[in-house]
């Protein structure tokens, strides 16, 4: 129920609100004004005024009672949008100096200054500009150098603007700032062929900054080795030095000194896995001694070398070796070692 009546309050209001606003028309008729709007009124072919700012305003203040009423017959109130517009320009033919097909994109904003200007000087104020804008950019750019239109666009910019603008204050249309927002190759071909270039110029500097690096990389490696062979050399020329003056100290105690040897030799034989080793018995005068070294003098002819060691102590080795005709006995060490290498 009070939904209902909430309802028909609405209605009731708002049809109040019409009727209204449509008998202040008639008796006392007036105007709203939005912003960035401009009202021209006409009243029988004749501008009789012009309401920019906004707001509410009434017709008799202006053009007096009489006109005021009859203004609904005879009158005309013809609406002007001021608001800022922008229009944009795709690929504007235009030639470079060097003969090269290029296109420019225009960007610019434009204004009405005068909105009677505007409505009665010229019936399309908006292409008109953009006729302008379009003409300006081609006369004023062309045949400028590559480098210039691919680099000093503002230069570009201000002469464009600088010859559209006269023009346009004439039809009460002001432009605003204009930029060359697009600089690019219209012949497919042309552009194929820049492309190429550039891809080339990109290879050789890569090629360029990969030797230089190569370049770099040897002069250090050289430093290095350089410096690590001088290294090297000096180690090499203390080394001598250092084992004489460990020799020496060892050359003082006999017992030592023998030592030392013996093991070094033994320790040198057990290296050589191709060595053969032959335990010949004190008793060279006994049969198995006799036939042995008759062996063993065969197999040196065959052999390179031959090598015979000499007696092996208990206090220089500990060294355990298996004689051909005896391997449970321990070795003697009156016994004389023959080695064939």
């Amino acid at each position: 129920m009070l939904v209902g009546v909430a309802m028909g309050v609405f209605i009731f209001l708002l049809l109040a609100e019409k009727l209204t606003l449509s008998l202040c028309g008639v008796i006392l008729p007036f105007i709203i004004v939005n912003e960035r709007e401009c009202h021209i009124i006409e009243f029988m072919g004749e501008v009789k005024c012009r309401y920019d700012s906004p707001g509410l305003h009434f017709l008799w203040q202006d053009i007096g009672l009489w006109r005021s009423l009859t203004f609904a017959y005879f009158g005309k109130d013809i609406i002007i949008d001021t608001r800022l517009d922008q229009c944009y320009l795709r690929s504007l033919p235009v030639n470079s100096e060097e003969g090269a097909p290029m296109g420019i994109g225009v960007w610019y904003e434009m204004a009405i200054t005068d909105p009677v200007k505007f409505h009665y000087e010229n019936t399309d104020p908006v292409g008109s500009l953009q006729a302008n804008v379009r003409n300006a950019t081609v006369r004023c750019l062309s045949n400028l150098s590559l480098s210039d239109m691919m680099e000093d666009r503002h230069a570009m910019s201000r002469s464009v603007r600088a010859e559209v603008s006269p023009h346009s204050m004439e039809w009460g249309y002001k432009l605003g700032a204009v930029y060359i927002r697009n600089v690019h190759f219209r012949d497919k071909n042309m552009i194929a062929q820049i492309e190429e270039k550039v891809i080339n110029r990109l290879r050789q500097v890569t090629a360029a900054i990969k030797q230089d690096g190569d370049n770099r990389v040897s002069v250090i490696r050289s430093e290095a080795d350089r410096k690590s062979a001088i290294e090297f050399a000096k180690a090499d020329a203390v080394r001598p030095q250092i084992v004489g003056e460990a020799l020496r100290e060892i050359s003082k105690d006999n017992e030592v000194a023998s030592a030392l040897f013996e093991v070094l030799e033994t320790e040198r034989i057990l290296k050589n896995n191709e060595a053969k080793i032959t335990i010949i018995p004190a008793s060279a005068n006994s049969e198995l001694g006799r036939s042995i070294m008759a062996a063993n003098s065969v197999d040196a002819g065959k052999s390179k070398n031959t090598v015979v060691a000499s007696r092996l102590t208990q206090n220089s080795s500990n060294l355990s070796v298996n004689r051909a005709n005896d391997n449970n006995s321990a070795p003697d060490p009156g016994r004389r070692v023959r080695i064939n290498l």
